[in-house]
């Protein structure tokens, strides 16, 4: 038993496709998700202390950069599926879970299982850290829509991708980091030229007017 497993699954990552199913002007891997994700955190991070809170950083970035690693036993599965019913994704997080544990057991030299124990679970927890996580996975799944729009990829898809983002995101809204991405970052976004530029901006809009009615 040794990190051998491990080290070598790493590029198993690189060829579990995201949005499978569905025609992409770009392809995205596991891998590169969760390294943009990994980078994504650590800006919200950032911003999170500037505004006086005080960040975990090992926890983040060992939250990040690990989130999507179970991926490698039962691949990335159509957010819609996925999110079916909670039922189904109990199961499905429960799978990963079981699947993740064992690994760890018989691969994972004694000495180190305790920590990939805890790097392979749930990160998306009620820890700052953990929502730093569920943000920054959204912004970077928002990131991947809008770069589809914006070439005019025809799959409605990926518009449905990108409202279901910015709603989770905005659900966030206290987090002094979502404050920033919604008010700095996103109209440099929806200001760059594109086609249906009108149409995203006015759903951006309508997704907002509830947030921008409450500040």
């Amino acid at each position: 038993m040794g990190m051998h497993q491990y080290l070598q699954s790493l590029s198993n990552l690189e060829t579990i496709q995201r949005a499978p199913g569905f025609f992409k002007y770009q392809n995205h891997s596991v891998a590169a998700h969760s390294f943009k994700v990994a980078e994504t955190a650590q800006f919200l991070g950032d911003v999170e202390e500037n505004a006086g809170q005080t960040v975990n950083w090992r926890a983040l970035y060992e939250k990040a950069l690990n989130h999507d690693y179970n991926e490698r036993f039962i691949g990335d599965i159509k957010t819609p599926v996925k999110y079916a019913t909670p039922t189904l994704r109990t199961m499905l997080a429960d799978v990963e879970h079981e699947l993740s544990q064992n690994f760890v057991h018989n691969e994972i030299p004694a000495e180190f299982q305790a920590a990939y124990s805890r790097r392979l679970s749930e990160g998306k927890d009620d820890t700052l850290e953990g929502q730093i996580l569920s943000v920054a996975d959204k912004i970077d799944l928002l990131y991947e829509s809008f770069g589809e729009i914006q070439k005019g990829n025809p799959e409605v898809v990926f518009t449905d991708i990108y409202r279901e983002s910015l709603k989770t995101i905005v659900s966030f809204k206290r987090m002094a980091s979502v404050q920033y991405f919604l008010k700095a970052v996103l109209p440099e976004m929806l200001a760059e030229p594109f086609t249906n530029q009108d149409h995203l901006q006015a759903l951006t809009k309508q997704i907002l007017r509830p947030t921008q009615q409450s500040d």
